[in-house]
C-alpha cells in the first residue's frame, strides 16, 4: 500500500515539473518536500513563512529538516496579523491566514520560475474544519498527499520507511490556534503562549497545548501524562513562571489534550 502511494505521489510531482512547497516543517509538508526533491531535484523549492504565529524553534527545526532532505529552502515574511479579519480571530481565521500565505507564495513562485504551489494537506484534513483549505484551492494550490488519498497515519508510516527522523513529530498548528474564537490575537499574546509551551517542553512534555482564554492559561496534556505531571511538576514554580509571562490564572484541563478542541463548540 505505501509503495503504491509513494509511486502515485511521485507521479503527481513529476507531472508538475517545477514546484514550490509551502513548507512548515511539519510531518506532512516535510514528506512532500522529501519526495519532491527526490523526483525534481533543484526544480523543487521549500518555502517557510515566518510570522509571529510560528514559534522560533519550529522555524529552526524546519531549517534543519530541509538541510537533511537536501532541498533548497527559503524563508519569507507574512503579515496576517495586520489583517483585522485575522487578528480579531473569527471562526474562519485560518481562511485569512492561508489567503495571506498563498497570496505571498504564488507570485514569488512565478517570479522564481515555479509555476505550481503545493502544500502538505492530507486526506484526513479534508474531513476536518479547515477553512484555510478553501483559500488554498481558490489560489490554485495543489495538495499531492490528499490527491493520492494519503492519511496522517500513512504519512507517518511512509516518512518512517523513507528514514525521516521526524516521522513521529507531534502536530504543531500555529500559535493562533491557542485562543478561543473571538479573542483578539496580538504578537505579544502569541509570544506569551510560545514561552509557556516552551517552559513545559523543556520539562519533557512534547505533546501539549497552552490555551489562552482571557487571562487564564489552560494546560492540555495527553491524559496518560497528567498523573506524572501532577506528581513531578513544581506547582509553585510553574505558577510563578506563567504569571511572570502575564497570565492571571493557571489551570490544568482534566479532560486532556485533544487536537482541535477549540472547534468543539462550532455548529456541525
Amino acid at each position: 500500500m505505501l509503495s503504491s502511494q509513494l509511486q502515485q505521489l511521485r507521479s503527481v510531482l513529476r507531472e508538475l515539473d517545477r514546484a514550490l512547497i509551502a513548507y512548515s516543517g511539519g510531518v506532512d509538508s516535510a514528506l512532500v518536500a522529501k519526495v519532491a526533491y527526490d523526483v525534481l531535484g533543484d526544480r523543487a523549492l521549500a518555502v517557510t513563512a515566518e510570522s509571529p504565529s510560528l514559534p522560533a524553534e519550529d522555524l529552526e527545526a524546519a531549517k534543519v529538516q530541509a538541510q537533511h532532505i537536501g532541498i533548497a529552502h527559503r524563508i519569507v515574511q507574512t503579515h496576517e496579523l495586520e489583517n483585522p479579519s485575522y487578528s480579531t480571530n473569527p471562526v474562519n481565521r485560518c481562511y485569512f491566514c492561508k489567503s495571506e500565505l498563498y497570496d505571498t507564495l504564488k507570485p514569488l513562485g512565478l517570479d522564481w520560475g515555479y509555476p505550481y504551489v503545493i502544500d502538505g494537506v492530507n486526506a484526513d484534513d479534508l474531513q476536518d474544519y479547515r477553512p484555510g483549505i478553501q483559500a488554498a484551492k481558490e489560489r490554485g494550490t495543489r495538495s499531492p498527499l490528499a490527491e493520492v488519498g494519503m492519511t496522517k497515519l500513512e504519512v507517518r508510516a511512509l516518512s518512517q520507511s523513507l528514514g525521516l527522523p521526524w516521522w513521529n513529530k507531534p502536530a504543531q498548528p500555529c500559535l493562533s490556534s491557542r485562543f478561543p474564537y473571538g479573542e483578539s490575537i496580538t504578537p505579544e499574546k502569541l509570544q506569551q503562549v510560545a514561552q509557556a509551551e516552551r517552559y513545559l517542553k523543556q520539562r519533557g512534555y512534547s505533546i501539549l497545548r497552552v490555551r489562552s482564554d482571557g487571562g487564564t492559561a489552560r494546560i492540555e496534556l495527553p491524559p496518560q501524562d497528567i498523573p506524572h505531571f501532577l506528581s513531578t511538576i513544581s506547582r509553585t514554580e510553574l505558577v510563578a513562571t506563567f504569571k511572570a509571562l502575564g497570565f492571571l490564572y493557571v489551570t490544568l484541563d482534566l479532560e486532556g489534550f485533544r487536537s482541535g478542541k477549540l472547534n468543539q463548540g462550532l455548529s456541525p
